[in-house]
C-alpha cells in the first residue's frame, strides 16, 4: 500500500535528495510538487526540480506547481549563499519543459478536496503555500491526513540567526498560521535533530560517489556549495533534514524518539524572528505536533545510500557548465 504525497518545496540541494526519495522509494507515491519562495530564486527552483527529474529518467512524470513567489508580509529572504543556484551549476536543455497553470495553493486545495483524508504533505520549505491555502480554505487542514514540516529548531540554536531556522524566519507568519490552524503536524527540527542524526560525514560522501550512478553523481553536483558552507561553521558533512522529513513519513520505523508538544512561533521580534517556541509539556499547553527527537541515523544514511545506488537513465543530457 503506498502513501500519497505532496512535496511543497523550494528546490535545492537537500531537497533534489527529496524529490528523488519520493519518486524512487516504491512506498510513496508522489501527486504533486508545489513550489515555493525560499533558498534560491523561484525561477532557478524551478529549474532545479525539473533537474532533479531528468536525473531519475522522470521528467514530466509528475506535475509541478507554482505557488506563492514571496512571504505573506516580509521580504523574501534567500539562502544563496548556503547552496549556490541548488545544482551545483548543473543545466539541461529546458526547451518543451512545463509546469502546470493552475497555481500551487489551488492545487494542493483541489487535490486534497478530491481525495480527503488521504494525501500527507511534506513541507520542506516555508510555509507560505500551505498558510494561504489554509486562509482561503478553512477546511482544507482537515482534508490533509499528515503534515510533515521540516522547521525549527527544538530549544536549539537556528542556521540564519541564532534563534532562527531558514523555513521558519523567511515567513514566520505563515509558520504561526499553520501551527494554528489544526493540521495533523509531524515537526522535524533543524536542531538538534538534523546536526545529531542527518549529517552525512566525508567517508559517508565519500562512499555515495563510488556508487558511480547518475543520481550518485548528481547528488555529489547539488551538495557540493552546502558542504563547504557547512564545514565552514564547523557541520562535519552535508546536512539532510528534508530527505529526513519524507523518511519519517514513509518509514517511521526510523524514528526512535518523538513526543507530543506545542509548538508556537515568533513573528514580531527581530532578534528572535522564526524562533519555534517548542514546549516540553511543563506549561499546561495543549500539544499541536509530534516532533522528532532522534532518528536511526546509520539506517537513514543506509536507505538514501540504497536509493542513490539504483540506476537510473537521464532524459536528457547535462550541458557544459559557464
Amino acid at each position: 500500500m503506498t502513501i500519497p504525497v505532496i512535496i511543497d518545496t523550494d528546490t535545492a540541494q537537500d531537497d533534489c535528495v527529496t524529490i528523488i526519495a519520493g519518486m524512487m522509494d516504491p512506498v510513496a507515491e508522489v501527486r504533486a510538487i508545489t513550489m515555493v519562495a525560499g533558498n534560491v530564486g523561484f525561477d532557478q527552483q524551478v529549474r532545479n526540480a525539473h533537474l532533479t527529474l531528468n536525473a531519475l529518467g522522470m521528467l514530466g512524470e509528475v506535475p509541478i506547481f507554482l505557488g506563492c513567489r514571496r512571504p505573506v508580509l516580509v521580504p523574501w529572504v534567500s539562502a544563496e549563499n548556503v547552496h549556490g543556484d541548488g545544482s551545483g551549476g548543473l543545466r539541461i536543455d529546458e526547451q518543451g519543459l512545463r509546469t502546470e497553470d493552475e497555481h500551487g495553493v489551488d492545487a494542493l486545495l483541489r487535490l486534497t478536496a478530491e481525495a480527503p483524508g488521504e494525501i500527507s504533505i511534506v513541507a520542506i520549505g516555508p510555509l507560505t503555500n500551505l498558510a494561504v491555502a489554509a486562509i482561503k480554505d478553512p477546511t482544507f487542514p482537515a482534508r490533509v491526513k499528515r503534515l510533515v514540516i521540516m522547521g525549527g529548531s527544538n530549544n536549539g540554536r537556528g542556521n540564519i540567526t541564532p534563534a532562527g531556522e531558514f523555513n521558519f524566519y523567511v515567513d514566520p507568519h505563515a509558520a504561526r498560521i499553520v501551527f494554528e490552524a489544526g493540521f495533523d503536524i509531524t515537526l522535524v527540527p533543524w536542531a538538534p535533530l538534523t546536526l545529531n542524526d542527518a549529517v552525512f560525514k566525508r567517508d559517508q560522501l565519500a562512499e555515495i560517489a563510488s556508487l558511480g550512478t547518475p543520481l550518485s553523481e548528481f547528488f555529489g553536483h547539488v551538495c557540493a556549495s552546502t558542504l563547504a558552507f557547512d564545514e565552514s561553521v564547523g557541520i562535519p558533512g552535508t546536512t539532510h533534514p528534508d530527505s529526513l522529513s519524507l523518511t519519517v513519513l514513509l518509514h517511521p520505523e526510523l524514528v526512535t524518539r518523538s513526543a507530543r508538544q506545542h509548538v508556537a512561533i515568533e513573528c514580531d521580534s527581530e532578534l528572535t524572528r522564526g524562533y519555534s517556541a517548542i514546549s516540553w509539556g511543563v506549561h499546561g499547553l495543549e500539544p499541536n505536533a509530534e516532533v522528532i527527537e532522534a532518528v536511526d541515523g546509520e539506517a537513514f544514511y543506509a536507505y538514501l545510500k540504497g536509493i542513490l545506488a539504483t540506476r537510473t537513465e537521464p532524459n536528457r543530457p547535462y550541458l557544459a557548465r559557464g
